[in-house]
């Protein structure tokens, strides 16, 4: 049996069911209005479709919990369709359809330890860890005093994603990136 919770206790991260499908809350906002009923709005990702959409609630209304599991895995390779990623208890092979963790891809790199979510014995999505350590493999060479204009360059990563570098960062240097906002964090010493 489905869980129910009051809207007011939804949280960032939380699964949860609108429709008959599963959605993953990315942002909410309660909204108390000068005239007229509080809602709660919230922005959630379906995990079916990748859609991104606005839910609107009453304040007095409670949602059903999503059924998901999760489970601890690492990324071993793909064959351009699928992902294949390593479950780390059971060391069973896990196929994800690239359509379904097309945003993550580019962040992904062999042996990164990963979280992927199922909906009904489904495999339907992954969270990375929140920055990556990856290779830049090429960006243009660096010239004396363009550390001084804080400025940035194009900087191709080993996964293919290409993020704005310090100058100073040359082809060769590990770099920390956010998965959430894709940009450059630091130089990894």
């Amino acid at each position: 049996m489905a869980q129910r919770i009051d809207i007011n206790r939804i949280q960032r991260d939380m699964f949860i069911e609108h429709k008959g499908e599963p959605y993953r809350v990315l942002d909410y906002e309660h909204v108390k209005p000068g005239k007229g009923q509080a809602f709660v709005r919230i922005k959630a990702k379906n995990m079916l479709n990748q859609n991104v959409v606005e839910i609107t609630y009453k304040a007095s209304d409670s949602i059903t919990l999503a059924d998901f599991n999760q489970v601890f895995a690492q990324y071993s390779y793909n064959d351009g369709q699928n992902y294949y990623f390593m479950d780390n208890q059971t060391y069973e092979i896990i196929s994800i359809p690239k359509s379904v963790i097309e945003e993550e891809t580019k962040f992904l790199k062999e042996g990164l330890e990963v979280v992927v979510f199922f909906y009904q014995n489904r495999p339907v999505g992954i969270e990375l860890p929140k920055q990556v350590e990856l290779k830049v493999i090429e960006t243009e060479p660096s010239f004396k005093g363009d550390t001084q204009s804080g400025g940035s360059k194009p900087a191709k990563l080993e996964t293919g994603l290409v993020v704005q570098v310090p100058f100073f960062i040359q082809e060769g240097d590990l770099i920390k990136v956010d998965t959430r906002t894709g940009k450059y964090v630091e130089r990894v010493k």
